[in-house]
């Protein structure tokens, strides 16, 4: 009795999930014929809306089903099959199609069932209809349902096996296209599926990993073409340094003006050293040859210290309340987001203000930089993270390489956290970066 009441179970749960599958896989190519049905109805009505009958009778649907366009200004209907008119599609179908909302739903027609699609012109001032059977799909599960309970009545015991199987085989493919596309999203680019022998299966594998093959030769290929450029500026950007720099010890025998165009060189010189500088770390960080390493430390005496040693003094840093101030974390690369983050205060945001401190109990631990400037815009926020991207407060200031706050949000990243921006309460911007706790 168990042994049935299990096969009944599992074989009822394949019965469903072939049913799910089937359907969806229905729906899907119902909704793509339909919209390519309606694109040719759309051409051929532009320059022929006098014959709409004709266009519609040579619309190509599937054996018994059936096509319906309706022009709105004139509020016709034109049918392919005499017999098959617009009033046997279901009234909630038209209504929302009439009302411009593209729409799909299941009726019956004497008993057999139907999936139909209503797709709304917009452009030409029509909707086409287009009705699909949905017997084939019917016959499949009666078939399915009927060698089940066949199945369940002969084997009895053996049926819980093989309703497992059947689950197994019909999920596995899914789960292994699941599973690596998480591993994919983690960083795994070289992850692919094995090819399959089923021809359905074989057509989504091959394209998973074609797809997967693009991802990673268009990544691969743009990392290792800013490392290139990056590694190729060093030498002359190290001579063109090395040169101003003589200069410079002799500015006193140039005139004024010849001093101000050298101290123009000499900014800009030392800006594109650190842009170079930024983009070889921000290659490494992409091709994940930097390691986490670390190390348990006190927040306040190290950001005090990173303050100190990048100029500015007196910085005011609140640990709040029921917070902790010792994380554990990389101290380099920590050192890395701080710098960026008060260097990106100081040349766009008026400077620090505050920094707090807060850590939840087992949770992530949050440091936030404050600063007096303008802000930064809802619309931006996400974007200035991004690489060379500045907000509207960096456009207007020189300085800056445009590659800071895409640091701070990479390393964070290499921590398991993330970086994100919001409104200070004193009308500046406050920049976090959170790091969540290391687990054990």
């Amino acid at each position: 009795m168990t042994g049935l009441i299990a096969a009944l179970l599992l074989s009822s749960a394949s019965y469903l999930t072939a049913r799910s599958y089937l359907l969806q896989q229905r729906e899907e190519i119902v909704e793509r014929q339909a919209f390519n049905n309606a694109q040719l109805i759309r051409t051929q009505l532009r320059t022929r809306r006098s014959e709409a009958f004709e266009l519609i009778s040579g619309v190509r649907t599937e054996s018994n089903g059936f096509a319906v366009l309706h022009l709105s200004p004139e509020d016709l209907y034109f049918s392919q099959d005499l017999l098959n008119t617009q009033t046997m599609l279901p009234t909630e179908l038209v209504s929302a199609t009439l009302q411009g909302i593209t729409s799909r739903q299941r009726f019956s027609i004497n008993g057999e069932p139907f999936i139909a699609m209503g797709v709304s012109i917009s452009e030409i001032n029509a909707q086409y209809f287009e009705a699909f059977p949905l017997s084939d799909e019917e016959r499949t599960l009666t078939i399915i349902g009927s060698t089940l309970l066949v199945g369940i009545l002969v084997v009895g015991s053996l049926s819980s096996l093989v309703g497992l199987w059947v689950s197994r085989r019909l999920m596995k493919p899914l789960e292994r296209v699941s599973a690596a596309a998480s591993e994919i999203a983690e960083g795994g680019l070289d992850t692919r599926l094995e090819h399959e022998s089923d021809p359905d299966l074989s057509r989504l594998v091959n394209s998973f990993n074609e797809m997967a093959d693009a991802v990673q030769t268009r990544i691969e290929r743009e990392v290792r073409f800013a490392s290139d450029v990056s590694h190729e500026l060093r030498s002359p950007i190290t001579a063109l340094a090395a040169a101003v720099e003589v200069l410079d010890a002799r500015r006193a025998d140039l005139s004024d003006r010849t001093q101000q165009a050298l101290d123009v060189v000499v900014s800009q010189i030392r800006r594109f050293d650190q842009m170079v500088l930024d983009l070889l770390e921000l290659s490494r960080l992409d091709v994940g040859i930097t390691e986490v390493h670390r190390e348990e430390i006190d927040l306040v005496p190290f950001i005090t210290r990173i303050a100190t040693r990048y100029g500015v003094e007196k910085i005011h840093i609140d640990v709040l309340q029921n917070s902790d101030s010792v994380i554990k974390i990389d101290k380099r690369r920590f050192e890395r987001i701080m710098a960026n983050l008060l260097e990106n205060a100081r040349l766009h945001g008026g400077g620090v203000t505050k920094i707090e401190i807060e850590s939840l109990p087992h949770g992530p631990t949050r440091v936030s930089v404050e600063d007096s400037g303008p802000g930064v815009t809802q619309s931006e926020r996400v974007r200035i993270f991004e690489r060379f991207a500045r907000g509207s407060a960096g456009r207007s200031r020189a300085g800056g390489t445009g590659l800071g706050l895409a640091l701070v949000a990479e390393h964070a990243r290499a921590h398991g956290g993330s970086a994100w921006v919001e409104d200070a309460t004193t009308g500046g911007a406050k920049f976090f970066v959170e790091f969540p706790e290391e687990k054990t």
